[in-house]
Protein backbone atom coordinates (compact mmCIF):
# COMPACT_ATOMS: atom_id res chain seq x y z
CA UNK A 1 0.00 0.00 0.00
CA UNK A 2 1.49 3.60 -1.09
CA UNK A 3 0.70 7.02 0.13
CA UNK A 4 2.90 9.20 -1.87
CA UNK A 5 1.68 11.18 -4.35
CA UNK A 6 4.52 11.35 -7.19
CA UNK A 7 4.14 13.73 -10.34
CA UNK A 8 6.18 12.70 -13.27
CA UNK A 9 8.70 15.74 -14.46
CA UNK A 10 7.14 15.42 -17.88
CA UNK A 11 3.15 15.78 -16.65
CA UNK A 12 2.33 12.10 -16.80
CA UNK A 13 0.00 11.52 -13.72
CA UNK A 14 0.61 9.05 -11.62
CA UNK A 15 -1.34 8.63 -8.18
CA UNK A 16 -0.48 6.97 -5.31
CA UNK A 17 -2.15 3.76 -4.63
CA UNK A 18 -4.15 3.79 -1.49
CA UNK A 19 -6.79 2.00 0.28
CA UNK A 20 -8.27 5.34 1.82
CA UNK A 21 -11.33 7.38 0.25
CA UNK A 22 -10.32 10.94 0.22
CA UNK A 23 -12.99 13.41 -0.66
CA UNK A 24 -11.85 16.42 -1.92
CA UNK A 25 -8.53 17.05 -0.22
CA UNK A 26 -6.14 14.79 -3.00
CA UNK A 27 -7.13 16.16 -6.18
CA UNK A 28 -5.24 16.75 -9.84
CA UNK A 29 -5.35 20.36 -8.77
CA UNK A 30 -3.16 19.80 -5.52
CA UNK A 31 -0.17 17.84 -7.52
CA UNK A 32 0.23 20.02 -10.69
CA UNK A 33 3.79 20.91 -11.77
CA UNK A 34 5.74 23.56 -9.73
CA UNK A 35 7.27 26.28 -11.90
CA UNK A 36 11.06 25.50 -11.65
CA UNK A 37 14.06 28.20 -12.47
CA UNK A 38 16.71 26.48 -13.61
CA UNK A 39 17.72 23.97 -16.47
CA UNK A 40 18.65 21.07 -14.04
CA UNK A 41 16.87 17.33 -14.10
CA UNK A 42 13.68 17.23 -14.21
CA UNK A 43 11.88 15.98 -11.01
CA UNK A 44 9.43 13.89 -9.70
CA UNK A 45 7.56 15.67 -6.97
CA UNK A 46 6.60 14.00 -3.82
CA UNK A 47 3.90 15.95 -1.60
CA UNK A 48 2.20 15.40 1.80
CA UNK A 49 -0.62 13.12 0.92
CA UNK A 50 -3.90 12.93 2.95
CA UNK A 51 -3.76 9.78 4.93
CA UNK A 52 -7.14 10.19 6.69
CA UNK A 53 -10.80 12.03 5.71
CA UNK A 54 -10.01 14.00 9.04
CA UNK A 55 -6.16 14.85 7.98
CA UNK A 56 -5.35 18.71 7.39
CA UNK A 57 -1.60 18.85 8.09
CA UNK A 58 1.06 16.69 9.34
CA UNK A 59 4.57 15.96 11.00
CA UNK A 60 7.52 14.60 9.74
CA UNK A 61 8.88 12.01 12.44
CA UNK A 62 11.87 10.84 10.47
CA UNK A 63 13.24 10.27 7.04
CA UNK A 64 13.89 6.84 5.88
CA UNK A 65 15.82 7.64 2.43
CA UNK A 66 18.51 10.15 2.51
CA UNK A 67 19.88 12.07 -0.45
CA UNK A 68 21.30 10.61 -2.78
CA UNK A 69 20.09 7.32 -1.98
CA UNK A 70 18.34 4.61 -4.68
CA UNK A 71 14.32 4.17 -4.31
CA UNK A 72 12.41 1.50 -5.21
CA UNK A 73 8.89 0.87 -5.47
CA UNK A 74 7.81 -0.01 -2.20
CA UNK A 75 10.65 1.17 -0.48
CA UNK A 76 9.40 3.46 2.85
CA UNK A 77 10.22 7.21 2.64
CA UNK A 78 9.72 8.23 5.51
CA UNK A 79 7.28 8.37 8.71
CA UNK A 80 4.20 10.72 8.77
CA UNK A 81 2.23 11.51 12.42
CA UNK A 82 -1.08 12.01 11.54
CA UNK A 83 -3.98 13.34 13.95
CA UNK A 84 -4.62 9.56 14.09
CA UNK A 85 -1.34 7.58 13.91
CA UNK A 86 2.03 7.54 12.64
CA UNK A 87 2.14 6.05 9.03
CA UNK A 88 4.72 5.16 7.11
CA UNK A 89 5.20 6.77 3.28
CA UNK A 90 6.13 4.35 0.46
CA UNK A 91 7.10 5.08 -3.06
CA UNK A 92 5.22 4.04 -6.06
CA UNK A 93 7.82 4.69 -8.27
CA UNK A 94 11.76 3.37 -8.93
CA UNK A 95 14.13 6.65 -8.96
CA UNK A 96 16.50 8.69 -6.48
CA UNK A 97 15.74 11.04 -3.67
CA UNK A 98 17.14 13.87 -5.00
CA UNK A 99 16.11 16.70 -2.35
CA UNK A 100 14.54 16.43 1.20
CA UNK A 101 12.61 19.85 1.20
CA UNK A 102 11.12 19.58 4.80
CA UNK A 103 13.32 18.45 7.77
CA UNK A 104 12.14 15.74 9.77
CA UNK A 105 10.42 17.11 12.89
CA UNK A 106 8.80 19.72 10.90
CA UNK A 107 5.03 19.88 12.43
CA UNK A 108 2.21 21.49 10.61
CA UNK A 109 2.87 20.46 6.95
CA UNK A 110 -0.30 21.10 5.30
CA UNK A 111 -1.39 18.06 2.85
CA UNK A 112 -0.55 18.31 -0.59
CA UNK A 113 2.57 20.56 0.27
CA UNK A 114 5.98 19.36 -1.31
CA UNK A 115 8.28 17.71 1.32
CA UNK A 116 10.64 16.29 -1.00
CA UNK A 117 11.86 15.85 -4.49
CA UNK A 118 13.12 12.48 -6.91
CA UNK A 119 15.02 11.57 -10.00
CA UNK A 120 14.85 9.08 -12.64
CA UNK A 121 17.88 6.55 -12.22
CA UNK A 122 20.71 7.45 -13.91
CA UNK A 123 19.87 11.06 -13.64
CA UNK A 124 22.43 14.06 -11.40
CA UNK A 125 20.48 14.00 -8.32
CA UNK A 126 22.52 17.20 -7.52
CA UNK A 127 21.12 18.62 -10.27
CA UNK A 128 17.70 18.84 -9.65
CA UNK A 129 15.55 21.63 -10.66
CA UNK A 130 14.23 23.00 -7.21
CA UNK A 131 10.51 24.49 -7.31
CA UNK A 132 10.26 28.52 -7.07
CA UNK A 133 10.10 29.60 -2.92
CA UNK A 134 6.28 30.97 -2.89
CA UNK A 135 5.01 27.53 -4.97
CA UNK A 136 6.60 24.78 -2.43
CA UNK A 137 2.83 23.96 -1.42
CA UNK A 138 2.30 22.87 -5.63
CA UNK A 139 -1.64 24.23 -4.89
CA UNK A 140 -1.77 27.10 -7.50
CA UNK A 141 -0.02 30.24 -7.68
CA UNK A 142 3.04 31.40 -8.84
CA UNK A 143 5.91 33.11 -7.02
CA UNK A 144 8.26 35.94 -8.50
CA UNK A 145 11.01 34.60 -10.50
CA UNK A 146 14.59 34.78 -8.94
CA UNK A 147 18.16 32.35 -9.08
CA UNK A 148 17.17 29.20 -6.77
CA UNK A 149 20.12 27.05 -6.32
CA UNK A 150 20.41 23.22 -6.76
CA UNK A 151 20.06 20.44 -4.28
CA UNK A 152 24.14 19.95 -4.05
CA UNK A 153 24.05 24.04 -3.07
CA UNK A 154 21.12 23.41 -0.60
CA UNK A 155 21.86 20.44 1.64
CA UNK A 156 21.61 21.88 4.69
CA UNK A 157 18.61 21.42 7.04
CA UNK A 158 16.22 24.64 7.08
CA UNK A 159 14.18 26.61 10.05
CA UNK A 160 11.44 28.16 7.43
CA UNK A 161 10.83 31.27 8.28
CA UNK A 162 7.15 32.75 8.39
CA UNK A 163 7.66 36.46 10.05
CA UNK A 164 6.32 39.71 8.51
CA UNK A 165 9.70 40.99 7.54
CA UNK A 166 9.80 40.82 3.19
CA UNK A 167 12.65 38.58 2.02
CA UNK A 168 13.83 38.23 -1.35
CA UNK A 169 14.29 34.48 -2.03
CA UNK A 170 18.38 34.32 -1.61
CA UNK A 171 17.89 36.38 1.37
CA UNK A 172 15.41 34.20 2.76
CA UNK A 173 17.30 31.00 1.66
CA UNK A 174 20.13 31.99 4.04
CA UNK A 175 18.17 33.01 6.50
CA UNK A 176 16.55 30.34 7.13
CA UNK A 177 19.81 27.65 6.32
CA UNK A 178 21.95 29.58 9.38
CA UNK A 179 18.42 29.44 11.38
CA UNK A 180 18.58 33.70 11.83
CA UNK A 181 15.73 36.09 12.87
CA UNK A 182 16.25 38.64 10.04
CA UNK A 183 15.27 41.64 12.67
CA UNK A 184 18.59 40.45 14.14
CA UNK A 185 20.86 40.93 11.19
CA UNK A 186 21.60 44.96 10.29
CA UNK A 187 20.08 45.99 7.58
CA UNK A 188 21.80 48.32 5.06
CA UNK A 189 20.02 48.10 1.73
CA UNK A 190 17.75 50.93 0.15
CA UNK A 191 14.90 51.94 2.72
CA UNK A 192 16.20 49.47 5.46
CA UNK A 193 15.97 46.41 3.08
CA UNK A 194 18.13 43.49 4.65
CA UNK A 195 20.24 42.10 1.73
CA UNK A 196 22.18 39.34 0.86
CA UNK A 197 25.56 40.58 1.55
CA UNK A 198 24.03 41.83 4.85
CA UNK A 199 23.13 38.10 6.46
CA UNK A 200 26.84 36.99 4.71
CA UNK A 201 28.28 39.92 6.59
CA UNK A 202 26.42 38.69 9.97
CA UNK A 203 27.41 35.07 9.31
CA UNK A 204 30.89 35.98 8.96
CA UNK A 205 30.88 37.56 11.91
CA UNK A 206 29.78 34.94 13.96
CA UNK A 207 26.66 36.13 14.38
CA UNK A 208 27.13 39.22 16.27
CA UNK A 209 25.65 43.05 14.99
CA UNK A 210 28.12 44.61 13.20
CA UNK A 211 25.72 47.44 11.92
CA UNK A 212 26.86 50.01 14.79
CA UNK A 213 28.34 49.41 18.62
CA UNK A 214 27.14 48.83 21.81
CA UNK A 215 26.21 51.99 24.20
CA UNK A 216 28.68 51.84 27.26
CA UNK A 217 27.64 50.48 30.06
CA UNK A 218 24.93 48.39 27.73
CA UNK A 219 23.93 44.83 28.41
CA UNK A 220 25.43 42.14 25.61
CA UNK A 221 22.88 41.23 22.86
CA UNK A 222 22.61 37.19 23.16
CA UNK A 223 23.90 35.94 19.77
CA UNK A 224 20.83 34.71 17.86
CA UNK A 225 22.57 31.78 16.72
CA UNK A 226 23.24 30.82 20.37
CA UNK A 227 21.48 27.46 21.19
CA UNK A 228 17.76 27.13 20.85
CA UNK A 229 15.62 26.46 23.40
CA UNK A 230 14.49 22.55 23.61
CA UNK A 231 10.94 23.25 21.71
CA UNK A 232 12.74 24.50 19.07
CA UNK A 233 15.03 21.65 18.69
CA UNK A 234 13.20 18.59 16.54
CA UNK A 235 13.70 15.54 19.19
CA UNK A 236 14.05 12.33 16.81
CA UNK A 237 11.01 9.74 17.36
CA UNK A 238 11.49 6.33 17.72
CA UNK A 239 10.81 4.01 14.64
CA UNK A 240 6.27 4.23 14.65
CA UNK A 241 5.91 6.47 17.35
CA UNK A 242 5.80 10.21 18.39
CA UNK A 243 7.36 10.94 21.21
CA UNK A 244 6.05 14.51 22.78
CA UNK A 245 9.01 17.14 23.28
CA UNK A 246 9.34 19.13 26.65
CA UNK A 247 10.47 23.03 27.77
CA UNK A 248 11.56 23.28 31.24
CA UNK A 249 11.13 26.53 32.86
CA UNK A 250 11.92 27.49 36.64
CA UNK A 251 9.42 25.97 38.30
CA UNK A 252 7.12 24.41 35.48
CA UNK A 253 7.66 21.73 32.25
CA UNK A 254 5.29 22.35 29.51
CA UNK A 255 4.77 19.46 27.07
CA UNK A 256 3.92 19.71 23.59
CA UNK A 257 1.39 17.73 22.26
CA UNK A 258 1.53 15.43 19.94
CA UNK A 259 -0.53 15.85 16.80
CA UNK A 260 -2.24 12.43 18.12
CA UNK A 261 -2.94 14.31 21.43
CA UNK A 262 -3.90 17.41 19.69
CA UNK A 263 -6.15 15.25 17.94
CA UNK A 264 -8.06 13.99 21.20
CA UNK A 265 -8.08 16.88 22.75
CA UNK A 266 -10.50 18.48 20.08
CA UNK A 267 -12.56 15.22 19.49
CA UNK A 268 -13.00 15.01 23.72
CA UNK A 269 -13.96 18.89 23.85
CA UNK A 270 -15.66 18.68 20.31
CA UNK A 271 -17.91 15.06 21.81
CA UNK A 272 -18.84 16.53 25.48
CA UNK A 273 -20.06 19.76 23.73
CA UNK A 274 -22.22 19.06 21.30
CA UNK A 275 -23.29 15.21 21.96
CA UNK A 276 -26.33 15.02 24.41
CA UNK A 277 -24.56 11.79 26.17
CA UNK A 278 -27.39 9.58 27.76
CA UNK A 279 -25.62 6.70 30.29
CA UNK A 280 -26.70 3.38 31.49
CA UNK A 281 -25.19 1.40 33.80
CA UNK A 282 -25.93 -2.80 34.51
CA UNK A 283 -24.07 -5.47 36.12
CA UNK A 284 -23.36 -8.79 34.27
CA UNK A 285 -22.94 -12.67 35.68
CA UNK A 286 -19.48 -13.65 34.72
CA UNK A 287 -19.71 -17.33 36.18
CA UNK A 288 -20.30 -19.03 32.63
CA UNK A 289 -17.92 -16.94 30.50
CA UNK A 290 -15.49 -17.97 32.67
CA UNK A 291 -16.54 -21.56 32.88
CA UNK A 292 -16.53 -21.46 28.72
CA UNK A 293 -13.13 -19.83 28.94
CA UNK A 294 -11.58 -22.49 30.58
CA UNK A 295 -12.76 -25.08 28.83
CA UNK A 296 -11.91 -23.20 25.48
CA UNK A 297 -8.53 -23.11 26.89
CA UNK A 298 -7.98 -26.86 27.23
CA UNK A 299 -9.47 -27.04 23.80
CA UNK A 300 -6.16 -24.98 22.92
CA UNK A 301 -8.13 -21.78 22.33
CA UNK A 302 -6.71 -19.06 24.69
CA UNK A 303 -9.49 -16.31 24.44
CA UNK A 304 -9.53 -13.32 26.92
CA UNK A 305 -13.01 -12.15 28.55
CA UNK A 306 -12.38 -8.71 26.22
CA UNK A 307 -12.76 -11.35 23.55
CA UNK A 308 -16.21 -12.31 25.10
CA UNK A 309 -17.47 -8.86 25.42
CA UNK A 310 -16.50 -8.20 21.94
CA UNK A 311 -18.76 -10.55 20.66
CA UNK A 312 -21.30 -10.25 23.07
CA UNK A 313 -21.50 -6.47 21.96
CA UNK A 314 -21.63 -7.41 18.22
CA UNK A 315 -24.47 -10.07 18.38
CA UNK A 316 -26.58 -7.44 20.44
CA UNK A 317 -26.26 -4.63 17.64
CA UNK A 318 -26.95 -7.35 15.29
CA UNK A 319 -30.41 -7.63 17.38
CA UNK A 320 -31.04 -3.81 17.44
CA UNK A 321 -29.17 -2.29 14.11
CA UNK A 322 -30.82 0.83 15.65
CA UNK A 323 -27.67 0.94 17.66
CA UNK A 324 -25.43 0.55 14.86
CA UNK A 325 -25.35 3.74 13.55
CA UNK A 326 -23.25 7.15 13.30
CA UNK A 327 -24.89 10.89 13.85
CA UNK A 328 -24.98 12.66 10.29
CA UNK A 329 -25.66 16.45 10.43
CA UNK A 330 -29.47 15.71 8.75
CA UNK A 331 -29.54 12.63 11.20
CA UNK A 332 -28.43 9.22 11.91
CA UNK A 333 -27.20 6.59 9.62
CA UNK A 334 -27.69 3.08 10.26
CA UNK A 335 -24.79 0.72 9.28
CA UNK A 336 -25.05 -2.37 7.67
CA UNK A 337 -21.19 -4.01 8.99
CA UNK A 338 -21.10 -4.28 12.54
CA UNK A 339 -17.35 -2.92 13.14
CA UNK A 340 -16.31 -3.05 16.52
CA UNK A 341 -13.56 -0.18 17.96
CA UNK A 342 -11.14 -1.57 20.96
CA UNK A 343 -9.83 1.17 22.87
CA UNK A 344 -5.69 0.47 23.10
CA UNK A 345 -3.48 2.68 25.23
CA UNK A 346 -0.56 3.37 23.51
CA UNK A 347 2.64 5.87 24.19
CA UNK A 348 1.10 8.46 22.57
CA UNK A 349 -2.23 8.49 23.40
CA UNK A 350 -5.26 6.30 23.05
CA UNK A 351 -5.98 4.89 19.15
CA UNK A 352 -9.26 2.88 18.54
CA UNK A 353 -8.20 -0.22 15.82
CA UNK A 354 -11.16 -1.42 14.49
CA UNK A 355 -12.02 -5.30 14.25
CA UNK A 356 -14.56 -5.69 10.95
CA UNK A 357 -17.51 -7.78 11.07
CA UNK A 358 -17.52 -8.82 14.48
CA UNK A 359 -20.69 -10.33 14.59
CA UNK A 360 -19.62 -12.90 11.81
CA UNK A 361 -16.76 -13.73 13.55
CA UNK A 362 -15.67 -16.51 16.25
CA UNK A 363 -14.30 -15.51 19.32
CA UNK A 364 -10.39 -17.36 18.27
CA UNK A 365 -11.07 -15.07 15.04
CA UNK A 366 -11.97 -12.00 17.38
CA UNK A 367 -8.96 -13.00 19.56
CA UNK A 368 -6.59 -13.58 16.55
CA UNK A 369 -7.73 -10.30 15.29
CA UNK A 370 -7.62 -7.85 18.55
CA UNK A 371 -4.03 -9.33 19.30
CA UNK A 372 -2.58 -8.41 16.13
CA UNK A 373 -4.33 -5.08 15.99
CA UNK A 374 -3.33 -4.12 19.83
CA UNK A 375 0.15 -5.06 19.20
CA UNK A 376 0.13 -2.58 15.84
CA UNK A 377 -1.20 -0.08 17.47
CA UNK A 378 1.57 0.05 20.49
CA UNK A 379 3.96 -0.59 17.84
CA UNK A 380 3.28 2.14 15.81
CA UNK A 381 2.37 -0.10 13.04
CA UNK A 382 -1.47 0.29 12.03
CA UNK A 383 -2.37 0.77 8.44
CA UNK A 384 -5.13 3.75 8.12
CA UNK A 385 -7.57 1.45 6.83
CA UNK A 386 -7.11 -0.46 10.24
CA UNK A 387 -8.25 2.44 12.94
CA UNK A 388 -10.21 5.01 10.70
CA UNK A 389 -14.30 4.60 10.54
CA UNK A 390 -16.14 1.36 13.09
CA UNK A 391 -19.69 1.69 14.51
CA UNK A 392 -19.43 1.16 17.99
CA UNK A 393 -16.23 1.53 20.88
CA UNK A 394 -15.45 -0.70 23.91
CA UNK A 395 -13.27 1.13 26.14
CA UNK A 396 -11.48 -1.75 29.24
CA UNK A 397 -9.76 -0.73 31.75
CA UNK A 398 -10.72 -3.87 33.71
CA UNK A 399 -6.83 -4.94 33.76
CA UNK A 400 -5.96 -1.65 35.35
CA UNK A 401 -8.89 -2.14 38.69
CA UNK A 402 -11.38 0.26 37.69
CA UNK A 403 -14.58 -1.09 38.49
CA UNK A 404 -17.07 1.66 36.98
CA UNK A 405 -16.16 4.32 34.83
CA UNK A 406 -18.03 6.49 31.88
CA UNK A 407 -16.47 6.59 28.52
CA UNK A 408 -17.08 9.90 26.03
CA UNK A 409 -18.81 8.89 22.54
CA UNK A 410 -16.41 9.44 19.68
CA UNK A 411 -18.35 11.39 16.94
CA UNK A 412 -19.24 10.35 14.71
CA UNK A 413 -20.04 7.06 16.42
CA UNK A 414 -23.40 6.92 18.59
CA UNK A 415 -22.13 4.77 21.39
CA UNK A 416 -19.15 3.25 23.40
CA UNK A 417 -18.98 0.69 26.18
CA UNK A 418 -16.80 1.15 29.43
CA UNK A 419 -15.87 -1.93 31.06
CA UNK A 420 -15.07 -2.37 34.87
CA UNK A 421 -13.00 -5.17 36.42
CA UNK A 422 -14.27 -8.25 37.55
CA UNK A 423 -15.18 -9.09 40.70
CA UNK A 424 -16.45 -11.30 43.49
CA UNK A 425 -19.95 -10.43 45.49
CA UNK A 426 -22.65 -12.33 47.48
CA UNK A 427 -24.98 -14.40 45.23
CA UNK A 428 -27.97 -13.20 45.24
CA UNK A 429 -29.62 -16.54 45.60
CA UNK A 430 -27.20 -17.53 48.46
CA UNK A 431 -25.17 -15.60 51.18
CA UNK A 432 -22.73 -18.15 51.52
CA UNK A 433 -21.83 -18.23 47.94
CA UNK A 434 -20.53 -15.78 45.51
CA UNK A 435 -20.39 -14.98 42.00
CA UNK A 436 -17.85 -13.42 39.75
CA UNK A 437 -19.45 -9.91 37.98
CA UNK A 438 -18.94 -6.84 35.73
CA UNK A 439 -19.79 -3.89 35.63
CA UNK A 440 -20.64 -1.85 32.54
CA UNK A 441 -21.61 1.31 31.33
CA UNK A 442 -23.19 2.73 28.03
CA UNK A 443 -22.97 6.17 26.82
CA UNK A 444 -25.18 7.12 24.12
CA UNK A 445 -25.33 10.15 22.13
CA UNK A 446 -28.86 11.21 22.92
CA UNK A 447 -29.97 12.34 19.25
CA UNK A 448 -29.90 8.65 17.99
CA UNK A 449 -31.27 7.13 21.32
CA UNK A 450 -32.91 7.72 24.25
CA UNK A 451 -32.97 5.81 27.39
CA UNK A 452 -35.18 3.52 26.92
CA UNK A 453 -33.30 2.09 23.67
CA UNK A 454 -30.02 2.46 26.28
CA UNK A 455 -31.88 0.20 28.54
CA UNK A 456 -33.01 -2.39 26.00
CA UNK A 457 -29.87 -2.48 24.45
CA UNK A 458 -28.10 -3.27 28.15
CA UNK A 459 -30.45 -6.15 28.64
CA UNK A 460 -29.78 -7.69 25.44
CA UNK A 461 -25.95 -7.35 26.14
CA UNK A 462 -26.50 -8.98 29.49
CA UNK A 463 -28.18 -11.81 28.34
CA UNK A 464 -25.22 -12.69 25.65
CA UNK A 465 -22.85 -12.23 27.80
CA UNK A 466 -24.20 -14.21 30.85
CA UNK A 467 -25.24 -17.17 28.26
CA UNK A 468 -21.64 -17.24 26.10
CA UNK A 469 -23.08 -20.54 24.62
CA UNK A 470 -25.76 -18.76 22.71
CA UNK A 471 -23.52 -17.04 20.53
CA UNK A 472 -20.70 -18.18 17.82
CA UNK A 473 -17.74 -19.74 19.26
CA UNK A 474 -15.35 -20.54 16.83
Amino acid sequence: MSFVSIVRGKGAWRWAKTALTVTGSLTRRNITRCPTLSAGVKPMKITMPALSPTMEDGTIQKWLKAEGEQVVAGDALCEIETDKAVVTMEADEDGVMAKIIIPEGTKGIKITKLIALMVDEGEDYTQVEIPVEGDLDVTGGVAETAPVPTASETTAEYHHYTGPISLSPSVRLLVEKHRLRPEDVPATGPHGRLIKGDVLKFVKSGGKSTGTEAAPGAEPKAPPTAAAPPSLTPTPAPAGKAVPRQTEGPGYTDIELTSMRQTIAKRLTLSKTTIPHTYGTVDCGMDRVMEVRKQLKRDGFNVSVNDFIIKAAASTLKQMPAMNAIWQEDGPRLLDDVDICVAVATDTGLITPIIPHADRKGLADISATSRDLATKARNGALQPHEFQGGSFTISNLGMFGITEFSAVVNPPQSAILAVGGLRTVPDAGSVATATTAMRVTLSCDGRVADPDTVSLFLGNFRKNIENPKLMTLL
